[in-house]
């Protein structure tokens, strides 16, 4: 039986063994909604990341809790996000390295096409392997009453699904976002692809146009790039990945480019034109130069907008606006009932931040806990390779909140795992308290920089100052060592000359 989807979802047009798999588990075609209880501890709204950690929490901790879903379990993580782009980017880099070992290793060259359909069959086989985690099924099994239908507030304590009403004590909307449509004119009569389509290709695209060069941007164009594919990122701003450090974005810059990617910065498009066969023209303007730019496929990667349509949030005395849906540093929407999370009410719009948010959510909503959002240290990461992975506050933040800072910056030239790895084309940075080893933020651009922040985010989060780092010893060769390096040159700074003349007269003394 081929599942049935509600025209809300994200389109997986594709109906292969692997994509059938998945929607058996995040939208069962058989599924059956169950009878409703007289009353819910907890009514959660999405089940994205955010939805499903909220709802398996508190069902654990014994609550009588609902969920609901309009499209697909798991949300766009699973299904079109996370999940699905890093088995793309795994897959471009292996073809990469196969490219590049002859040149760099003197390893056996490789020669001949690669095969694009068998890379993006790995990847929804994966996707629907890990789909069992997020599936009706197991959240069934947890305890939880899995509603698979439109959820809608019909009052302040009451959310309605496919004609019934379910009564809650508290409540919590985790419906996410979605990819945001430009106004450009042509582009919908023309097609494109957004991050919700773009998994279902089977065919390599000859030429590739991205229009933004945020993070979804720049990490498919550097796959794409790396399978075979002609790619243009067309961007507004003057540099790539506007949110991230100057200077680690100019790295990633040089790395798209020597993976072949063409780069149009402070460009626009004014309209898009369909041809006979197919293809799309791009009508560019860049300052005072107009240029028209051939291709076969579009990719809009243009920022996201929160899913708050057709909720009843007016009904249900939640205030929102076009950002999403407001609330207070303990997550409580202005019906106090009400909390949200994730990426409809959330400034950054990440997986592991919507996590982190729904176990506020379960202490605050159902505990009457003070548990604030603004406590948390937040890392992310730009899978580009090298990647870019920060935490906490950027200079212009520091500068524009008066906090007077120490910055440090520590090359990968100097650490010698990179330089062995031939990956050195990066650095740490690190923003200190103006005097003091107190970590404010830090960027760092390296090929495993995701893997790697959680170090200084652990010691942000338990105020663990560079001075500790020090102490801490890393294995040698590791990229990790960075770290080490960063606190031994903290430390040097601090040797004062006035500590110096004492040193040199202690060890006089000594002779």
């Amino acid at each position: 039986m081929t599942p049935h989807l509600p025209e809300t979802s994200p389109p997986i047009e594709l109906r292969d063994e692997h994509n059938l798999k998945l929607l058996g588990n995040v939208h069962p075609g058989e599924w059956k909604n169950p009878e409703p209880a007289d009353r819910y501890h907890l009514v959660v709204v999405g089940a994205g990341t955010a939805g499903l950690v909220t709802a398996a929490g508190a069902a654990g901790l014994g609550a009588r809790v609902a969920l609901i879903e309009r499209g697909l379990m798991g949300g766009d993580c699973l299904n079109v996000g996370c999940v699905p782009s890093k088995a793309v980017i795994r897959a471009a880099r292996a073809w990469a390295e196969a490219r590049d070992a002859g040149d760099s290793f003197g390893g056996p060259r490789s020669s001949g096409d690669g095969d694009f359909g068998r890379a993006m069959e790995r990847m929804r086989a994966l996707r629907s392997s890990i789909s069992a985690n997020d599936s009706a099924w197991r959240f069934r099994d947890l305890g939880v009453d899995v509603f698979l239908g439109d959820g809608r507030f019909v009052s302040p304590r009451s959310v309605e699904v496919e004609g019934r009403e379910l009564r809650f004590r508290r409540a919590a909307i985790a419906t996410g976002a979605r990819a945001a449509t430009p106004p450009i004119t042509g582009l919908a009569e023309a097609g494109f692809l957004t991050n919700e389509t773009l998994f279902d290709l089977t065919e390599l695209p000859a030429r590739l146009v991205v229009i933004g060069g945020g993070p979804i941007g720049c990490e498919m164009a550097q796959s794409f790039a790396r399978f075979g594919s002609s790619v243009t990122v067309i961007d507004r701003g003057d540099h790539l990945l506007a949110r991230e450090d100057p200077d680690a974005a100019s790295i990633v810059r040089q790395a798209l480019l020597g993976d072949g990617v063409r780069i149009e910065l402070g460009a626009r498009v004014e309209r898009v034109e369909k041809q006979g066969d197919g293809s799309k023209i791009l009508i560019v303007t860049k300052g005072d130069q107009v240029e028209r730019l051939t291709a076969d496929r579009i990719l809009v990667a243009a920022g996201r907008v929160p899913n708050i349509e057709n909720l009843g949030l007016d009904q249900a005395r939640v205030a929102h606006d076009q950002h999403g849906v407001e609330v207070d540093d303990r997550l409580r929407t202005s019906n106090h009932r009400i909390y949200a999370a994730g990426d409809v009410a959330a400034r950054y719009h990440f997986t592991h931040l919507a996590d982190a948010q729904a176990r506020i959510v379960i202490q605050n909503a159902l505990f009457f806990g003070r548990a604030k959002a603004s406590a948390l240290a937040i890392p992310w990461c730009t899978y580009t390779s090298p990647e870019i992975a920060h935490v906490g506050l950027y200079e212009r933040d520091a500068d524009e909140r008066g906090i007077a800072i120490d910055t440090l910056t520590i090359p990968l030239a100097e650490v010698d795992r990179a330089i062995l790895d031939g990956s050195d084309e990066g650095f740490l940075r690190l923003h200190l308290a103006r005097g003091k080893d107190r970590i404010l933020g830090a960027t760092l651009v390296a090929e495993h920089a995701g893997e790697m922040i959680s170090e200084l985010t652990l010691a942000m989060t338990t105020g663990v100052g560079l001075g500790a780092i020090a102490s801490v010893i890393h294995p040698y060769p590791t990229q990790a060592e960075v770290f080490k390096r960063a606190a031994d040159r903290w430390r040097r700074g601090k040797l004062t000359p006035r500590l110096q003349r004492i040193f040199a007269f202690y060890f006089r003394l000594f002779r």
